[in-house]
């Protein structure tokens, strides 16, 4: 499936756009380890999910929120889409994919303390012949800050379908560009593009200047 901007998104956002991608945060998320909404946690003064949406905005025309609870993300003006197999972050990509516009998705949880627009705009300068783009790190796969086409749909659906909630299971049946962290070390000195963290002690570690959004 090939898409083409119509000529006056084409005009305002020139010839080096993503109108072939939307911006999918996922928000479903229950933060049973942290005992807060980790998307409201405050870095540096500012709630996890504006510094996503920071990045976001300026690098796509589309952005989509996915998961339950809309009403906590009411005052910022974005589609919110109910998972279609709820309870997983695979089932939040799929929606997001489903559900968009556009020839890729780029993904991204709503409670990343350090997005880093470097790191998302190489991997969507990647895009072109593969079905995802995603980076690895000694850890292994970063399957959720990663980009993917709607030719994954089918195979993700079937492993929705099997109880299957593993994201990468889905990897060996789809064209993969694997970014190595050796390849994002430029663009990632600090090593904090993929932190996540789930626990009142790891939020506590990011800073003494840090604090709950209530």
């Amino acid at each position: 499936m090939t898409l083409s901007p119509p000529e006056s998104i084409t005009k305002a956002i020139g010839p080096d756009s993503r109108w072939d991608i939307t911006g999918v945060i996922l928000i479903g998320g229950k933060s049973r380890r942290m005992g807060k909404d980790k998307a409201f946690l405050e870095v540096s003064g500012r709630p996890l999910i504006e510094r996503v949406l920071e990045v976001y905005r300026e690098s796509f025309q589309r952005i989509v929120l996915v998961g339950d609870r809309r009403e906590r993300f009411a005052g910022y003006g974005l589609p919110v889409l109910e998972d279609i197999y709820p309870g997983s972050a695979l089932g939040g990509l799929y929606t997001g994919l489903y559900h968009a516009k556009t020839e890729y998705v780029f993904i991204s949880p709503c409670d990343l303390p350090f997005p880093n627009k470097g790191v998302l705009d190489h991997i969507c300068s990647l895009r072109k012949g593969y079905d995802a783009v995603v980076p690895t790190t000694r850890r292994g796969f970063e399957p959720l800050f990663a980009l993917y086409a709607i030719k994954c749909l089918e195979p993700m659906r079937r492993l929705l379908e099997n109880g299957n909630f593993r994201v990468y299971d889905f990897y060996p049946q789809v064209s993969i560009r694997h970014v190595p962290s050796e390849e994002l070390a430029p663009l990632d000195r600090e090593g904090t593009s993929f932190l996540n963290i789930n626990t009142p002690g790891e939020f506590a570690r990011l800073g003494k200047g840090n604090s709950f959004h209530e």
